[in-house]
């Protein structure tokens, strides 16, 4: 959430700032929460006044009676005060609400870093690798998985639907293979706490993090629990530690988690839905971290760089991007993503977004820390990064590393995992 005193201190500021998102409907919000806000603090200014009033009138009232004078006039002046001050309570709580929803539908400040434009005005940072031209032979992995026997999305769309698909025998243990190997990776090389959290989280936890309100339909929601399905494990990590104090001493703080991730995709309707491009259900390794302010810049390079890793070890072409303003997740401030190379499809594909918030979540969920030198607790930054997704990894693994003869080789530092160096046709 944006910090509402900036707002009001410098509402031209925020205004030309959310206009680099080419949201209209952003600034339109934040002109609603100036409007919501003023009224309410008018709102509270008159109060105080008649409370004031009240005080006062009501000991004239009990010197009044105690001389044996009448007070019934000033004591129905008294419940027209009253009547009025809870009129204003109704106005207020509603003015508060009203101000709290605007708050939380304004996205997140693009950083000053963050280039100007809209999808596809992308910068590339850097590239590793040689992305292979598409061949005459090529095989798109929905037919290179189909005769390899390792993916069946019939069955799959049978089970569940559209969206959901089927992986079978070395093809769910090179999936689960891929998971490990990266936990592993994270772990023991880039300093990262593993977590196994629930998949299940509660709307205070969507809201901390900025997928709710404005994303519900987006989200699996299960009755009449209000409980939802994760969309992502940067849910549950990011909310560890929603409504805590740290301590200077323990940032940073690096969390490592896997979980199947469920979405609706209810706005892509259409788009890249053939084999795993876009699925409901998917699996992911997530990295989340918290620092101080002034550390979260170096953080993010931190971060992509954990990610890029394990593209690297997978022996995959990728390049990174940095997004235009236009193009920002709703709460990220600045945001790298890692696309790989896939010849089957004979395209770039996303299999990573590595982002800062800065304090927009902290403000949401109320996570703070305590500086070194015991001054006033800070809002913390908070990062997050794929490290990384499926399914378009194992679809880039595949199609990267068929040979000639129609198998799939295995990259030398996934082996210890899968067991075995080579997938072939049954």
């Amino acid at each position: 959430m944006i910090d509402l005193r900036a707002l009001r201190d410098d509402p031209g500021a925020l205004r030309a700032a959310l206009a680099r998102r080419e949201d209209p409907e952003a600034e339109g919000l934040a002109d609603r929460a100036l409007e919501l806000d003023a009224r309410r603090r008018e709102i509270i200014a008159e109060v105080e006044v008649l409370k004031a009033r009240r005080n006062r009138v009501s000991r004239e009232i009990g010197a009044r009676k105690g001389r044996g004078e009448d007070a019934d006039e000033l004591i129905r002046d008294m419940k027209a005060v009253a009547d009025r001050i809870r009129d204003l309570d109704a106005e207020q709580a509603s003015a508060e609400s009203g101000l709290r929803e605007a708050l939380l539908r304004i996205p997140n400040l693009p950083d000053p870093r963050v280039p100007a434009g809209s999808e596809g005005a992308f910068e590339i940072v850097r590239a590793w690798g040689d992305p292979a031209p598409r061949s005459e032979d090529a095989e798109a992995h929905w037919d290179l998985g189909a005769r390899l026997g390792i993916l069946d999305l019939e069955r799959g769309a049978a089970v569940a639907g559209s969206g959901f698909p089927l992986l079978v025998g070395a093809g769910a243990r090179l999936n689960r293979a891929l998971i490990q190997f990266m936990l592993d990776l994270h772990t023991t090389e880039h300093g990262y706490v593993e977590v196994a959290p629930p998949f299940l989280t509660n709307r205070d936890c969507l809201t901390g993090t900025g997928q709710l309100p404005k994303f519900e339909e987006d989200v699996y929601r299960t009755d009449p629990d209000d409980l939802f399905l994760v969309p992502t494990a940067e849910v549950p990590l990011t909310n560890l530690h929603r409504g805590e104090i740290l301590d200077a001493a323990d940032l940073p703080r690096a969390y490592v988690a896997y979980t199947p991730c469920f979405r609706r995709e209810a706005g892509a309707a259409g788009r890249d839905t053939r084999g795993l491009l876009r699925v409901h259900q998917f699996d992911k390794v997530e990295l989340v971290r918290f620092t101080e302010p002034e550390a979260s810049g170096e953080a993010l390079e931190t971060l992509t760089r954990h990610a890029e890793t394990v593209l690297e070890r997978l022996e995959l072409p990728y390049r990174r991007i940095l997004l235009p303003a236009g193009d920002l997740g709703f709460a990220n401030s600045i945001t790298y993503d890692l696309e790989v190379w896939s010849p089957g499809v004979d395209r770039w594909l996303e299999v990573s977004s590595c982002s800062c918030y800065t304090d927009y979540q902290a403000r949401r969920a109320d996570i703070r820390y305590r500086p070194a030198d015991g001054g006033k607790p800070r809002l913390v930054h908070t990062l997050n990064g794929s490290g990384v997704a499926l399914a378009r990894t194992l679809v880039a693994l595949l199609e990267t590393h068929r040979g000639a003869d129609g198998g799939v080789w295995i990259p030398e530092a996934l082996r210890p995992w899968t067991g075995f160096d080579r997938l072939s046709p049954p």
